[in-house]
């Protein structure tokens, strides 16, 4: 099947495998079975050809053009059945996002809105955020993230097999999102390498929650267990480095014709049996199980748990690879160092000797100048060891790793939390109930702002001028050196310390101590301070929002998880 291989906005709208034509989900194109286990993949190539074609009634769009005056449709990835998708660009917040856009008259405009407000809600930074949903001059738009840097799976897989810790931090990362997700009452459904993305740092993100099957028109009876087993085929592909099903898919072949569902430890050789038989009980489609017998995993819920249960699976050790042809043992002869090669069996001419040395004035000066410089620099690093000697058996100049014992200071590490609340200067509290979840080592939770109007600073209004944020209580007086928080992306935010360790300031003026300065941060901000800041009391600080992920033309803000790093 012919390949799309860009960096775009959805399963659809960039990557993998080119998107085919959907109907129900007894007739799903992306190689993948239907809830039923029957093939849905029997003529993927006229099927394909089908769904490039152009449909008469997509919006008539062209690059540059502008969505609520801010949005800057740059380049067409996807058109087709009706819906076209678009990078683009956000030209107030400056940065790059994806774009859905159907005509509102669409018979999938209003499950798509819904869709995409419902994903919006859920905040969870594994998935990739919807950013804005509205109803506009006729046309229905979705705007979500774009992430430049990471690398669709589709592109990953296409390098080769993953490594069994790799295979393993995969399905662990995409099995708990989508058991969260599931938790909250939405479903993929169109899960496959198009739709995962993997960052720079191994974390993996999923993109189109909800939003592509709403694009689609997929609705199955049993959703838990179409996601489920479509995490069993990632695990499959990235194992054997082919799509567990007869027909090819997302740039991967297919298993052989006749040989039906077999484990992916009797396709390839060296996958590790763990890992194989986990595929195989996520893939409960024709009762298809591992090797034991153990119960099908039937939801993301299930599946979650069973990687959980598995033994630890220690990343590669580094290899130091050998020279193509091995190590070669060189020798020299005396005489021949530098020799130039023969040519045509006759040898070449002796390299001309170096000129005699200098004996003329001007060479007895330059001999005294470099003389001078020698003796000058030997006299500058004799001084300074004898400095070093001398600052060696002084007390009062350790440096600060040394408390004059000779014992070190801890290593940097999270800083246990006695307690977060919300910062809400001058005005009744948002949501001080939730701030306790920001600090609950669960990024699925969280706590939100209000949604504001008209102005991104907390709506202009003057009681909220000081902006919001939330207090993390240390206990006493830390070290702080840096901060990991999870959040809403696009805020704008800075990191302060209290001066007071005694009490919990309640305005800007209590918290003077800068730890990061402000900045427009994505959906995770890991910062370190210039130098540590002793403070008791940390407020992650938000002075603007980002656009209302769900929807209209307010703004709101929030965070999922905060970490204090120091000693």
């Amino acid at each position: 099947m012919a390949e799309r291989s860009t960096a775009a906005v959805d399963v659809a709208a960039a990557g993998g495998s080119k998107p085919l034509t959907t109907g129900t989900a007894k007739a799903t194109t992306d190689g993948t079975r239907d809830a039923g286990g029957t093939d849905a993949h029997k003529d993927a190539s006229r099927t394909e050809a089908r769904s490039t074609t152009r449909d008469p009634k997509a919006p008539e769009l062209h690059s540059g053009h502008k969505l609520a005056k801010r949005y800057r449709l740059e380049e067409c990835v996807t058109r087709l059945e009706g819906f076209s998708s678009w990078r683009a660009v956000d030209e107030k917040l400056r940065r790059a996002v994806g774009v859905h856009i159907l005509p509102a008259e669409h018979p999938r405009s209003r499950p798509v809105l819904a869709a995409a407000r419902s994903a919006a809600l859920l905040g969870d930074p594994r998935f990739v955020q919807v950013l804005d949903a509205v109803e506009e001059n006729e046309l229905v738009y979705v705007v979500h993230e774009w992430l430049p840097d990471a690398t669709e799976l589709s592109t990953v897989l296409a390098a080769g097999p993953m490594e069994p810790y790799d295979a393993f931090q995969l399905v662990s990362q995409v099995s708990q999102a989508m058991a969260t997700a599931h938790r909250e009452g939405l479903a993929h459904l169109r899960l496959n390498p198009g739709s995962v993305l993997r960052t720079s740092t191994g974390q993996y993100r999923i993109r189109g929650l909800a939003v592509m099957a709403a694009l689609r028109g997929i609705s199955p009876e049993h959703p838990q267990r179409t996601d489920t087993e479509a995490i069993g085929a990632l695990l499959y592909a990235a194992l054997t480095q082919r799509w567990p099903y007869e027909s090819n898919a997302h740039g991967l072949p297919g298993l052989p014709k006749g040989t039906g569902l077999i484990a992916p430890d009797q396709v390839r050789a060296g996958v590790h049996r763990g890992l194989s038989e986990l595929a195989m009980r996520a893939l409960v489609n024709n009762g298809a199980t591992a090797s034991r017998q153990e119960k099908p995993c039937a939801t993301p819920e299930e599946l979650a748990k069973a990687v959980a249960a598995m033994p630890r699976i220690r990343p590669p050790e580094p290899s130091f690879a050998t020279p193509p042809g091995g190590y070669q043992r060189t020798t020299y002869q005396p005489g021949a160092y530098g020799q130039p090669p023969s040519r045509n069996g006759h040898p070449q001419p002796a390299p001309v000797p170096p000129p005699p040395p200098l004996q003329s004035r001007t060479g007895r000066a330059l001999k005294w100048c470099v003389s001078a410089l020698l003796i000058a620099a030997l006299g500058l690093g004799s001084w300074q060891l004898a400095d070093a000697l001398l600052r060696e058996g002084d007390p009062s100049s350790h440096s600060q790793s040394d408390n004059g014992e000779g014992e070190k200071k801890p290593a940097i590490a999270p800083l246990p939390i006695k307690e977060a609340t919300e910062f809400s200067p001058k005005d009744s509290p948002m949501a001080e109930n939730k701030a306790s979840l920001t600090v609950d080592n669960d990024q699925s939770t969280g706590w939100y702002t209000g949604a504001f109007y008209n102005h991104s600073n907390f709506g202009n209004l003057p009681n909220r001028k000081q902006g919001s944020g939330i207090i993390v209580d240390l206990g006493s007086i830390k070290n702080v050196t840096g901060v990991d928080v999870t959040m809403y992306s696009g805020q704008t935010i800075e990191v302060l310390g209290a001066d007071s360790p005694d009490s919990r300031p309640t305005d800007l003026s209590g918290f003077k101590k800068k730890i990061i300065d402000s900045r427009t941060a994505g959906a995770e901000l890991k910062a370190n301070a210039a130098k540590p800041v002793k403070t008791r009391y940390v407020l992650i600080h938000i002075t603007d929002l980002p656009p209302d992920p769900k929807g209209g033309n307010g703004y709101r803000g929030g965070i999922n998880e905060i970490k204090v790093l120091g000693y």
